[in-house]
């Protein structure tokens, strides 16, 4: 079932999380104030042009930057926070979002393993007048992909060379190992999610009041 979503388009994913989001909709039990309004023009916008999403390098910037001017919001179990998550987020399960407490006025950026859960909160918040929601383009797939275990090239033009050294020190920071062209495109097995002990030492914000605050330690060589 996951494999199928994967081979889904970004579009295709929030189509099929809006479905879910109705479902939940329907189902869910009743809470003042459970009604909510979505605008379907300024949705069909927002996917058209990818406003409210964030990309896994810029993420990383963020989180190496120390910035603390959002909240990172992981939508998955405990289980599979407590195994793996991006440093910097705290676990809200898809369950618990509604209340959760967070401001309507602040940035929240929301992640899964793909694109799903995070559009179904994007959905769910935006029609509950949430105005800062944004969605981490391609989840935990695409953090590993592009951050964690990124694809360098064999022999580097010099525009390259500059493009993957700065890949390396991301790589380096968040516990991780780049991947050569060559091997990629040989098929070669995908290296293994790190686990939380293999991460650097970027901490986690010390309360779920504050915002995302870590720490600005790195590895060496970073």
């Amino acid at each position: 079932m996951r494999r199928w979503i994967l081979m889904l388009t970004l579009n295709q994913q929030l189509a099929l999380g809006a479905v879910a989001l109705g479902a939940i909709a329907i189902f869910a039990v009743p809470y003042p104030g459970s009604t909510v309004t979505l605008d379907a023009r300024e949705f069909a916008l927002v996917i058209g042009r990818e406003a409210d999403h964030v990309d896994a390098p810029e993420l990383a910037s963020w989180i190496i930057e120390s910035r603390a001017d959002y909240r990172l919001i992981d939508l998955r179990g405990e289980a599979e926070f407590a195994q793996y998550h991006i440093p910097a987020a705290i676990n809200v399960p898809m369950a618990n979002l509604t209340e959760a407490g967070f401001g309507r006025q602040e940035k929240l950026v929301f992640y899964s393993d793909d694109g799903v859960r995070a559009a179904q909160a994007w959905m769910l918040l935006k029609a509950r007048g949430y105005k800062g929601v944004y969605m981490l383009k391609g989840g935990l797939d695409e953090w590993k992909d592009q951050v964690v275990f990124p694809v360098v090239a064999d022999n580097p033009t010099p525009d390259e060379r500059m493009r993957d050294e700065r890949a390396r020190s991301v790589s380096a920071f968040f516990g991780g190992q780049p991947r050569s062209a060559s091997a990629v495109a040989a098929g070669a097995p995908g290296l293994a999610m790190p686990t939380v002990s293999a991460l650097s030492k970027v901490a986690a914000p010390a309360s779920p009041t504050g915002g995302a605050k870590p720490a600005t330690k790195k590895r060496e060589g970073c």
